[in-house]
């Protein structure tokens, strides 16, 4: 029975071919997935302990700008920690953002990797951490060096003049030397500028104080020893951990960020070979169906159902391993591929080699040759229970009626089961609402699935007249064609409907969620633009004062984060400018006037102000950060808006309280609207800043929406190779039906059914059993997407139902394509086939 298997696999390799694929594709994906995540969780851990290689104790603190009230490590407190027994060197540490523009003032780098640094030269001149490859470190006001990948992105040499933007105005440096690192901000495609200490200390926390810092032992000294002394040295809220405490946690955290990458990718992995059970399932039922009286005449000459049973699942076996052979040499080039598309779009991955684990071996060639034998397993049952007289026969067991029954009725209930999980699921939010979701879309998948065969007759028979009137007798035979195993036509439609009903959920999802962010920005903004910081920081007062002095500017407010303690509860809190607030953002006053503002009262949205019992004209106890009170009064309700903050309150009031101002972003009204010259005013009223962006109303609708279309073409990215297996499926079923029907398509062509119609025959087969799996999968992906839109509803005013009607033709014109596409092959071998030869075939 061995050797009869392996004949087999031989004697039909070409029928095979289509399943090696799949099961190929699906373990690339896999095998990938997991080299490339354990080869980038390597690369950075190693990394993250060279980093620490040096290091006996690390000290961490929460200094802050803005923050007087939280200390970092002064001088006095590094001299101390100098000063104890086993201790080498203490190194202070401060940085910050720091953006370097290239010769055409655009920022280098990706804003909010952009750093800056205090180099800290030991008594040698030299600092650990980084290696000059030219020119020497900063040690004078005015001198900075550069990350070697920053220095070549901007084509600077030592000497050269480089402008660099802090959270400050632009200033002009003098390029002292070019180094290398493995800091993690320039491996994420950002720059690194060192400043001299005084300098960086000056530009991101206090003089004479460091963030951070570190220290290395003596020969001999215990890391744990130091930790325990250094401690009680510390400032208030700082924490110490040893180096290798602290290379362990980076790691830690390392897995932990991959393992998510690892979920998803596995996920849409697990999605592409789940499409390919259907491929599988559909060849080994056909060509168990050929060899009919091939396994009758096994049975007769003594073979049990057990062995017969074992001999196709044998089959199943030899072509899983070879599809996991190739698929797993596939998933290395592909995990290399990935490697090298990061280093492309600007994320550096440190140095190290290509890992190959044991378990992704294990995982690769176990899920590829299980996922083949599960699937081969119903066909083998099937070719086990034939009895051998009947095959002998040439009679085919017909499937009974009570299995039908059987089937479908659980298929109904099923599917049913999922229906009413989905809508459970969507009467509620949060994230037990998106797992019942989840779930019932498992089960209604499955239930449809099973259920397919049932609906391929009425679906398909609903488009035979028309297909009739249009290709004649072409048309007629196609959708009788499409028909006669409705088995087989549901498990190649199922394919496409798996694939179909995630791109039409995610298409509506996204599609929706986007428009409701375009909705937002245009309905609460009435600024032409808006002024922020490229890294995400805060935006120096100074930037508030030349926007203000710009030319053409008529209105200007910033959004400055301000904390707010009212009535016992912490509130997030905006300091505006009165009068310019709503000129630049829609304020819709419930009652009371926003002009109040002036007159140094506050501002409440509706909801905080119902919550907390307040009114127009009530005078609340507010508490400062800096913990002082005054009691305020209310002197507006306004409709909640997602561009304003809980309370609105005048700049000055808080003014006195706060220390360096929070201003994440600034409104701009100028006179005319948005132009190009406007915009020009704004950027030479900053200085020219690189590190400074400014945004007209689309350029924001762009932002906040970007990421919801990045996040869709990834997620069309990868379900592509579900949609190119399910592709396979229907080039393998219409290629094996051919075959079968050698003798009936000589017949046609013996009466007078030309090449042209042949050919036009099974095309239109393949485009009715396309467009069958489409529409199923766009009807199930539209009722996904509606389920999981009503869970974040509540969260998004804007939310509104968007059924992309351009889209989901675009779907049905790409599934007909792919039928047309998917027939080319086994139209042409059709038409090619002798058709005296045909009918003498068996």
């Amino acid at each position: 029975m061995f050797r009869t298997a392996l004949r087999n696999v031989l004697s039909h390799k070409a029928r095979l071919l289509m399943t090696v694929l799949a099961v190929m594709l699906g373990v690339a994906f896999v095998s990938g997935t997991l080299v490339f995540t354990d080869t980038l969780g390597n690369a950075f851990r190693n990394q993250s302990a060279k980093n620490y290689d040096d290091v006996a104790v690390a000290v961490t603190t929460h200094a802050d700008q803005r923050d007087a009230q939280t200390p970092g490590v002064d001088a006095a407190t590094l001299k101390k920690i100098q000063g104890l027994d086993g201790v080498e060197s203490a190194t202070g540490r401060v940085s910050g953002f720091a953006g370097v523009a290239d010769p055409d003032g655009k920022l280098i780098g990706n804003g909010w990797s952009n750093t800056g640094a205090n180099f800290a030269p030991g008594k040698d001149g030299k600092d650990a951490q980084y290696a000059f490859t030219d020119g020497t470190g900063p040690t004078t006001d005015g001198r900075i060096a550069l990350d070697a990948e920053t220095a070549k992105k901007g084509a600077y040499k030592v000497g050269d003049k480089v402008r660099v933007a802090t959270n400050g105005p632009v200033k002009e440096y003098t390029l002292s030397g070019v180094f290398t690192t493995e800091d993690g901000a320039v491996n994420a495609g950002g720059s690194l500028v060192l400043f001299d200490t005084p300098v960086a200390q000056k530009l991101f926390l206090r003089p004479g104080e460091f963030q951070n810092a570190s220290v290395t032992a003596a020969p001999g000294a215990s890391d744990q020893q130091l930790l325990t002394a250094v401690k009680p040295l510390l400032p208030k809220d700082a924490e110490a951990k040893t180096g290798k405490a602290l290379a362990d946690e980076q790691a830690e955290q390392i897995e932990s960020g991959l393992s998510s990458l690892n979920k998803l990718l596995l996920a849409f992995a697990g999605i592409a070979l789940f499409v390919g059970i259907f491929l599988i399932a559909n060849t080994f039922t056909m060509l168990v169906a050929q060899r009919t009286k091939e396994l009758a005449l096994l049975r007769a000459v003594g073979a049990s159902r057990r062995q017969v049973k074992r001999s196709v699942l044998l089959e199943a076996a030899v072509v899983g391993l070879i599809a996991s052979v190739v698929g797993f040499v596939l998933g290395l080039g592909l995990a290399t591929g990935l490697r090298s598309a990061m280093s492309l779009i600007g994320g550096k991955i440190p140095a190290g080699p290509l890992v190959v684990a044991p378990p992704t071996v294990v995982a690769a060639f176990g899920v590829g040759v299980l996922i083949t034998v599960l699937a081969a397993w119903l066909p083998a049952r099937r070719a086990a229970k034939i009895p051998p007289v009947a095959a002998m026969s040439s009679m085919h067991a017909v499937a009974t009626v009570k299995s039908l029954v059987l089937r479908n009725s659980i298929g109904a209930v099923i599917t049913l089961l999922g229906a009413a999980a989905i809508i459970a699921g969507a009467a509620q939010s949060g994230t037990n609402a998106q797992l019942a979701i989840a779930a019932g879309a498992f089960l209604a998948l499955i239930g449809v699935i099973i259920l397919i065969p049932l609906l391929s007759r009425p679906v398909i028979a609903l488009v035979r007249p028309l297909l009739q009137r249009l290709f004649g007798v072409s048309g007629k035979l196609a959708a009788q064609n499409a028909v006669r195993n409705p088995r087989r036509t549901g498990a190649t439609a199922s394919a496409l409907a798996i694939g179909l009903t995630l791109v039409t959920g995610i298409s509506v999802l996204g599609v929706t969620l986007g428009q409701a962010v375009d909705r937002m920005t245009t309905d609460n903004i009435k600024a032409d633009y808006m002024v922020s910081m490229a890294s995400g920081d805060s935006l120096d007062e100074s930037a508030l004062t030349a926007l203000e002095k710009a030319d053409g500017v008529t209105a200007v407010s910033p959004q400055q984060a301000v904390w707010l303690e009212i009535g016992g509860a912490g509130l997030s809190a905006s300091g505006v400018t009165p009068g310019d607030v709503q000129k630049v953002l829609a304020v819709d006053t419930v009652s009371g006037s926003m002009d109040s503002l002036s007159s140094g009262e506050i501002a409440v949205s509706e909801k905080t102000a119902k919550s907390n019992g307040w009114k127009t004209g009530d005078s609340v106890p507010v508490t400062y950060d800096d913990h002082k009170k005054e009691n305020l009064k209310v002197g507006a309700l306004y409709k909640d808006n997602d561009f304003l903050s809980q309370v609105l309150i005048p700049r000055e009031t808080v003014a006195p309280h706060e220390g360096r101002a929070d201003i994440r972003e600034i409104w701009v009204k100028t006179e005319g609207g948005a132009s190009a010259a406007n915009e020009q005013a704004l950027v030479d009223a900053l200085g020219d800043n690189p590190g400074m962006s400014v945004m007209d109303r689309q350029d924001i609708r762009d932002m906040f929406g970007g990421s919801i279309n990045l996040a869709m073409n990834i997620m069309y990215g990868l379900l592509a190779m579900a949609l190119i297996i399910a592709v396979l499926g229907v080039v393998n079923t219409l290629a094996m039906s051919v075959f079968e029907r050698q003798q009936e398509i000589g017949m046609l062509r013996a009466i007078g059914l030309d090449r042209r119609k042949v050919k036009r025959m099974i095309r239109l087969e393949a485009v009715v059993i396309s467009l069958f799996g489409a529409v199923v999968g766009i009807g199930l992906g539209l009722f996904l997407g509606w389920a999981i839109g009503q869970t974040v509803s509540s969260d998004i005013p804007q939310y509104a139902l968007v059924v992309p009607w351009g889209r989901i033709a675009l779907f049905l014109l790409l599934a007909g394509l792919v039928g047309v596409l998917a027939a080319m092959w086994p139209a042409r071998s059709a038409a090619r086939l002798n058709m005296l030869t045909a009918i003498k075939t068996e």
